[in-house]
């Protein structure tokens, strides 16, 4: 094989990995990262040519990764969820949605000159905000809990919702290009939504019913969804052209309204996939786009901006908006973020190849104006909206508080001590009692399971930026973990040792790679601290300094002390971990188990 295609296949997987990661590290979506890269590699230094490279399959390549993008965002789309957070969530991405897509569409029929046909397909595809673009914005933003739930199912929700949307108006545009007559148009754009929808539905459910009846070995349940998904593809678009999106976007919908599935290894396979077909797909596309598409555009591509984000946003949010307990300052920031995001750049430049072959002439402006419309949107407001949540008093603090997994008696002790010194803590437990007598003691409770599906919705994680798993259950524990450190990140979760661990065999004990940084030391457990707090053992903080140093802490104490926490003096918090080198220092607040003289 030429090396030349080896060096621009594995350039490209390389290239949107650091892409990833620098938009991990740098708090944006990866999205802006992939199509400026794209751009460079692409038209302006001619390094990568796609068309050159991938020839007759470049088109094929789109269609499938586009398949698999929408069946993954299709997946996440529950309709307990729309019904379940609330009135404004449920107006957007109705009410606000059809308001967004007509001010856009007559906008860019007006200002660019698109057919009307062509300026409601643009407009159909930019509704789509997405989980992908928002959740990052907001963990920079930090914006009080209201917005960020409105704002994240928003983005949740309608990214399937505009996806399906976008599809049925590009079949409505395929169904009317040779047939002139409304009623052989009407057909054809019946038997193009007939054969999606039943397509989708039907290898959906039967799909389903193969998962939750344990009908596939564990091993074969992602490659199985894979190829189905792919299969049904071809199947719905070989039997009526065009309607092969719709059946898989049908079919991951349908998936996740099953009652009793269990999707999540299959949501987690394809989210995986969907990333690695995100960080190439959007590459190659951006290195199509020709710099005098953008000239062609012009000052009006601009103009379509500014519409999208000063009138569009703000009227649908404002009337989505009406009757619900959102501040006058809340639905502003809420109107000032609507990044759009993957599934409008994905879904675009694939309806862009279809009909430039169908022979719209204008259809290649498409993607580009597209493409300003998403990096207009991200830069713009990835720089203003932290600026803007604070000038209008709507920005929760810096994410300093811990949640805490359990509510036991060395749960609640921890909890008090860390609240007393202006920690925000939150603690977590299915035990009514420990629940009860946290709320006695003053601290903030989530009462149910923190790995539970209600969990997801309503422990409100806004504030906090570190896991304690100490409920003393290794089980729970340890699943607790696993799920917050995506959420909190690796460094930020902490696990303590059940007392059962220092007994069992290594190979009953869970691996070290699934589970938080070892809480306390080497040799603590739940059950020692436990144990002496029973025993008159109390937790106190100790303020170090010249005269009194913390080995002369240490010293005093003696075997007396369990080193627990340090308090810099920045007053942010540090834990003692087994193999831990921390070495608090004059100034600090150290905060320990003390066990009774």
């Amino acid at each position: 094989m030429d090396n030349t295609i080896l060096l621009s296949l594995a350039g490209i997987g390389v290239l949107g990995i650091c892409c990833q990661w620098l938009a991990w590290w740098a708090r944006l979506p990866a999205i802006l990262f992939l199509l400026i890269v794209g751009i460079l590699v692409g038209p302006v230094f001619n390094i990568l040519d796609p068309d050159a490279l991938f020839g007759k399959l470049l088109f094929p390549i789109v269609s499938l990764s586009v398949a698999v993008i929408l069946f993954e965002g299709s997946l996440t789309l529950k309709f307990e969820d729309i019904r379940g957070h609330g009135k404004t969530v449920s107006n957007l991405i109705t009410i606000g949605a059809l308001i967004t897509w007509l001010i856009i569409a007559y906008s860019t029929h007006y200002l660019i000159g698109f057919p009307f046909e062509l300026a409601f397909l643009f407009g159909a595809v930019v509704i789509v905000t997405g989980p992908t673009v928002i959740i990052p914005m907001l963990k920079t933003v930090r914006p009080n809990a209201k917005i960020a739930n409105v704002l994240r199912w928003e983005g949740i929700v309608i990214d399937p919702l505009g996806a399906l949307l976008a599809v049925l108006v590009f079949n409505f545009i395929i169904s009317g290009q040779q047939h002139y007559s409304v009623s052989t148009i009407a057909i054809t754009f019946g038997k193009i939504i007939f054969i999606g929808f039943s397509i989708g539905f039907i290898s959906g459910w039967l799909l389903g019913q193969l998962l939750r009846k344990q009908l596939v070995p564990q091993y074969l349940r992602n490659v199985l969804t894979l190829i189905s998904v792919c299969a049904i593809y071809v199947l719905s678009d070989t039997i009526e052209h065009e309607s092969g999106l719709l059946a898989v976007t049908i079919m991951g919908m349908t998936m996740a309204n099953m009652k009793d599935m269990d999707i999540d290894d299959v949501l987690d396979f394809k989210e995986s996939l969907s990333l690695l077909l995100i960080s190439g797909l959007f590459i190659i596309l951006a290195a199509r786009i020709e710099f005098y598409q953008f000239i062609q555009l012009g000052w009006p591509a601009l103009g379509i901006l500014a519409i999208t984000m000063l009138v569009a946003r703000p009227v649908s949010v404002f009337i989505s908006a009406i009757g619900s307990d959102l501040s006058f300052n809340e639905k502003l920031l809420i109107s000032w973020i609507g990044p759009r995001g993957i599934v409008a750049a994905a879904v675009s430049a694939l309806f862009a190849l279809r009909l430039e072959n169908a022979g719209f002439a204008e259809a290649g402006l498409i993607v580009p104006l597209t493409f300003s419309i998403i990096i207009g949107t991200v830069v713009i407001q990835s720089a203003s909206a932290k600026f803007f949540a604070k000038i209008l008093d709507v920005r929760e603090p810096p994410p300093s508080g811990l949640l805490i997994i359990g509510a036991g008696n060395v749960a609640r002790a921890i909890g008090k001590e860390l609240q007393a010194q202006g920690f925000k803590v939150v603690l977590t437990d299915s035990t009514w009692e420990n629940i009860s007598l946290a709320r006695m003691d003053g601290l903030e409770t989530y009462y149910g399971n923190p790995i539970s599906e209600h969990a997801d919705r309503h422990l409100n994680l806004i504030g906090l930026g570190k896991v304690l798993a100490i409920s003393g259950r290794s089980n729970l524990d340890t699943l607790a973990c696993l799920k917050f450190k995506s959420e909190f990140g690796v460094k930020n979760v902490y696990e303590l040792k059940s007392s059962r661990e220092k007994h069992i065999d290594e190979k009953h004990i869970v691996s070290t790679r699934h589970r938080g940084y070892e809480l306390f030391g080497e040799n603590v457990a739940y059950g020692n601290l436990a144990y002496l707090l029973r025993n008159g053992a109390e937790i106190k903080s100790t303020q170090l300094s010249d005269e009194f140093t913390f080995e002369q802490y240490l010293e005093k104490y003696g075997e007396r002390v369990t080193p627990l926490f340090a308090i810099d003096n920045k007053q942010h918090i540090q834990i003692f971990v087994a193999n831990g080198k921390m070495k608090p220092e004059s100034g600090w607040t150290v905060i320990g188990m003390i066990q009774a003289g």
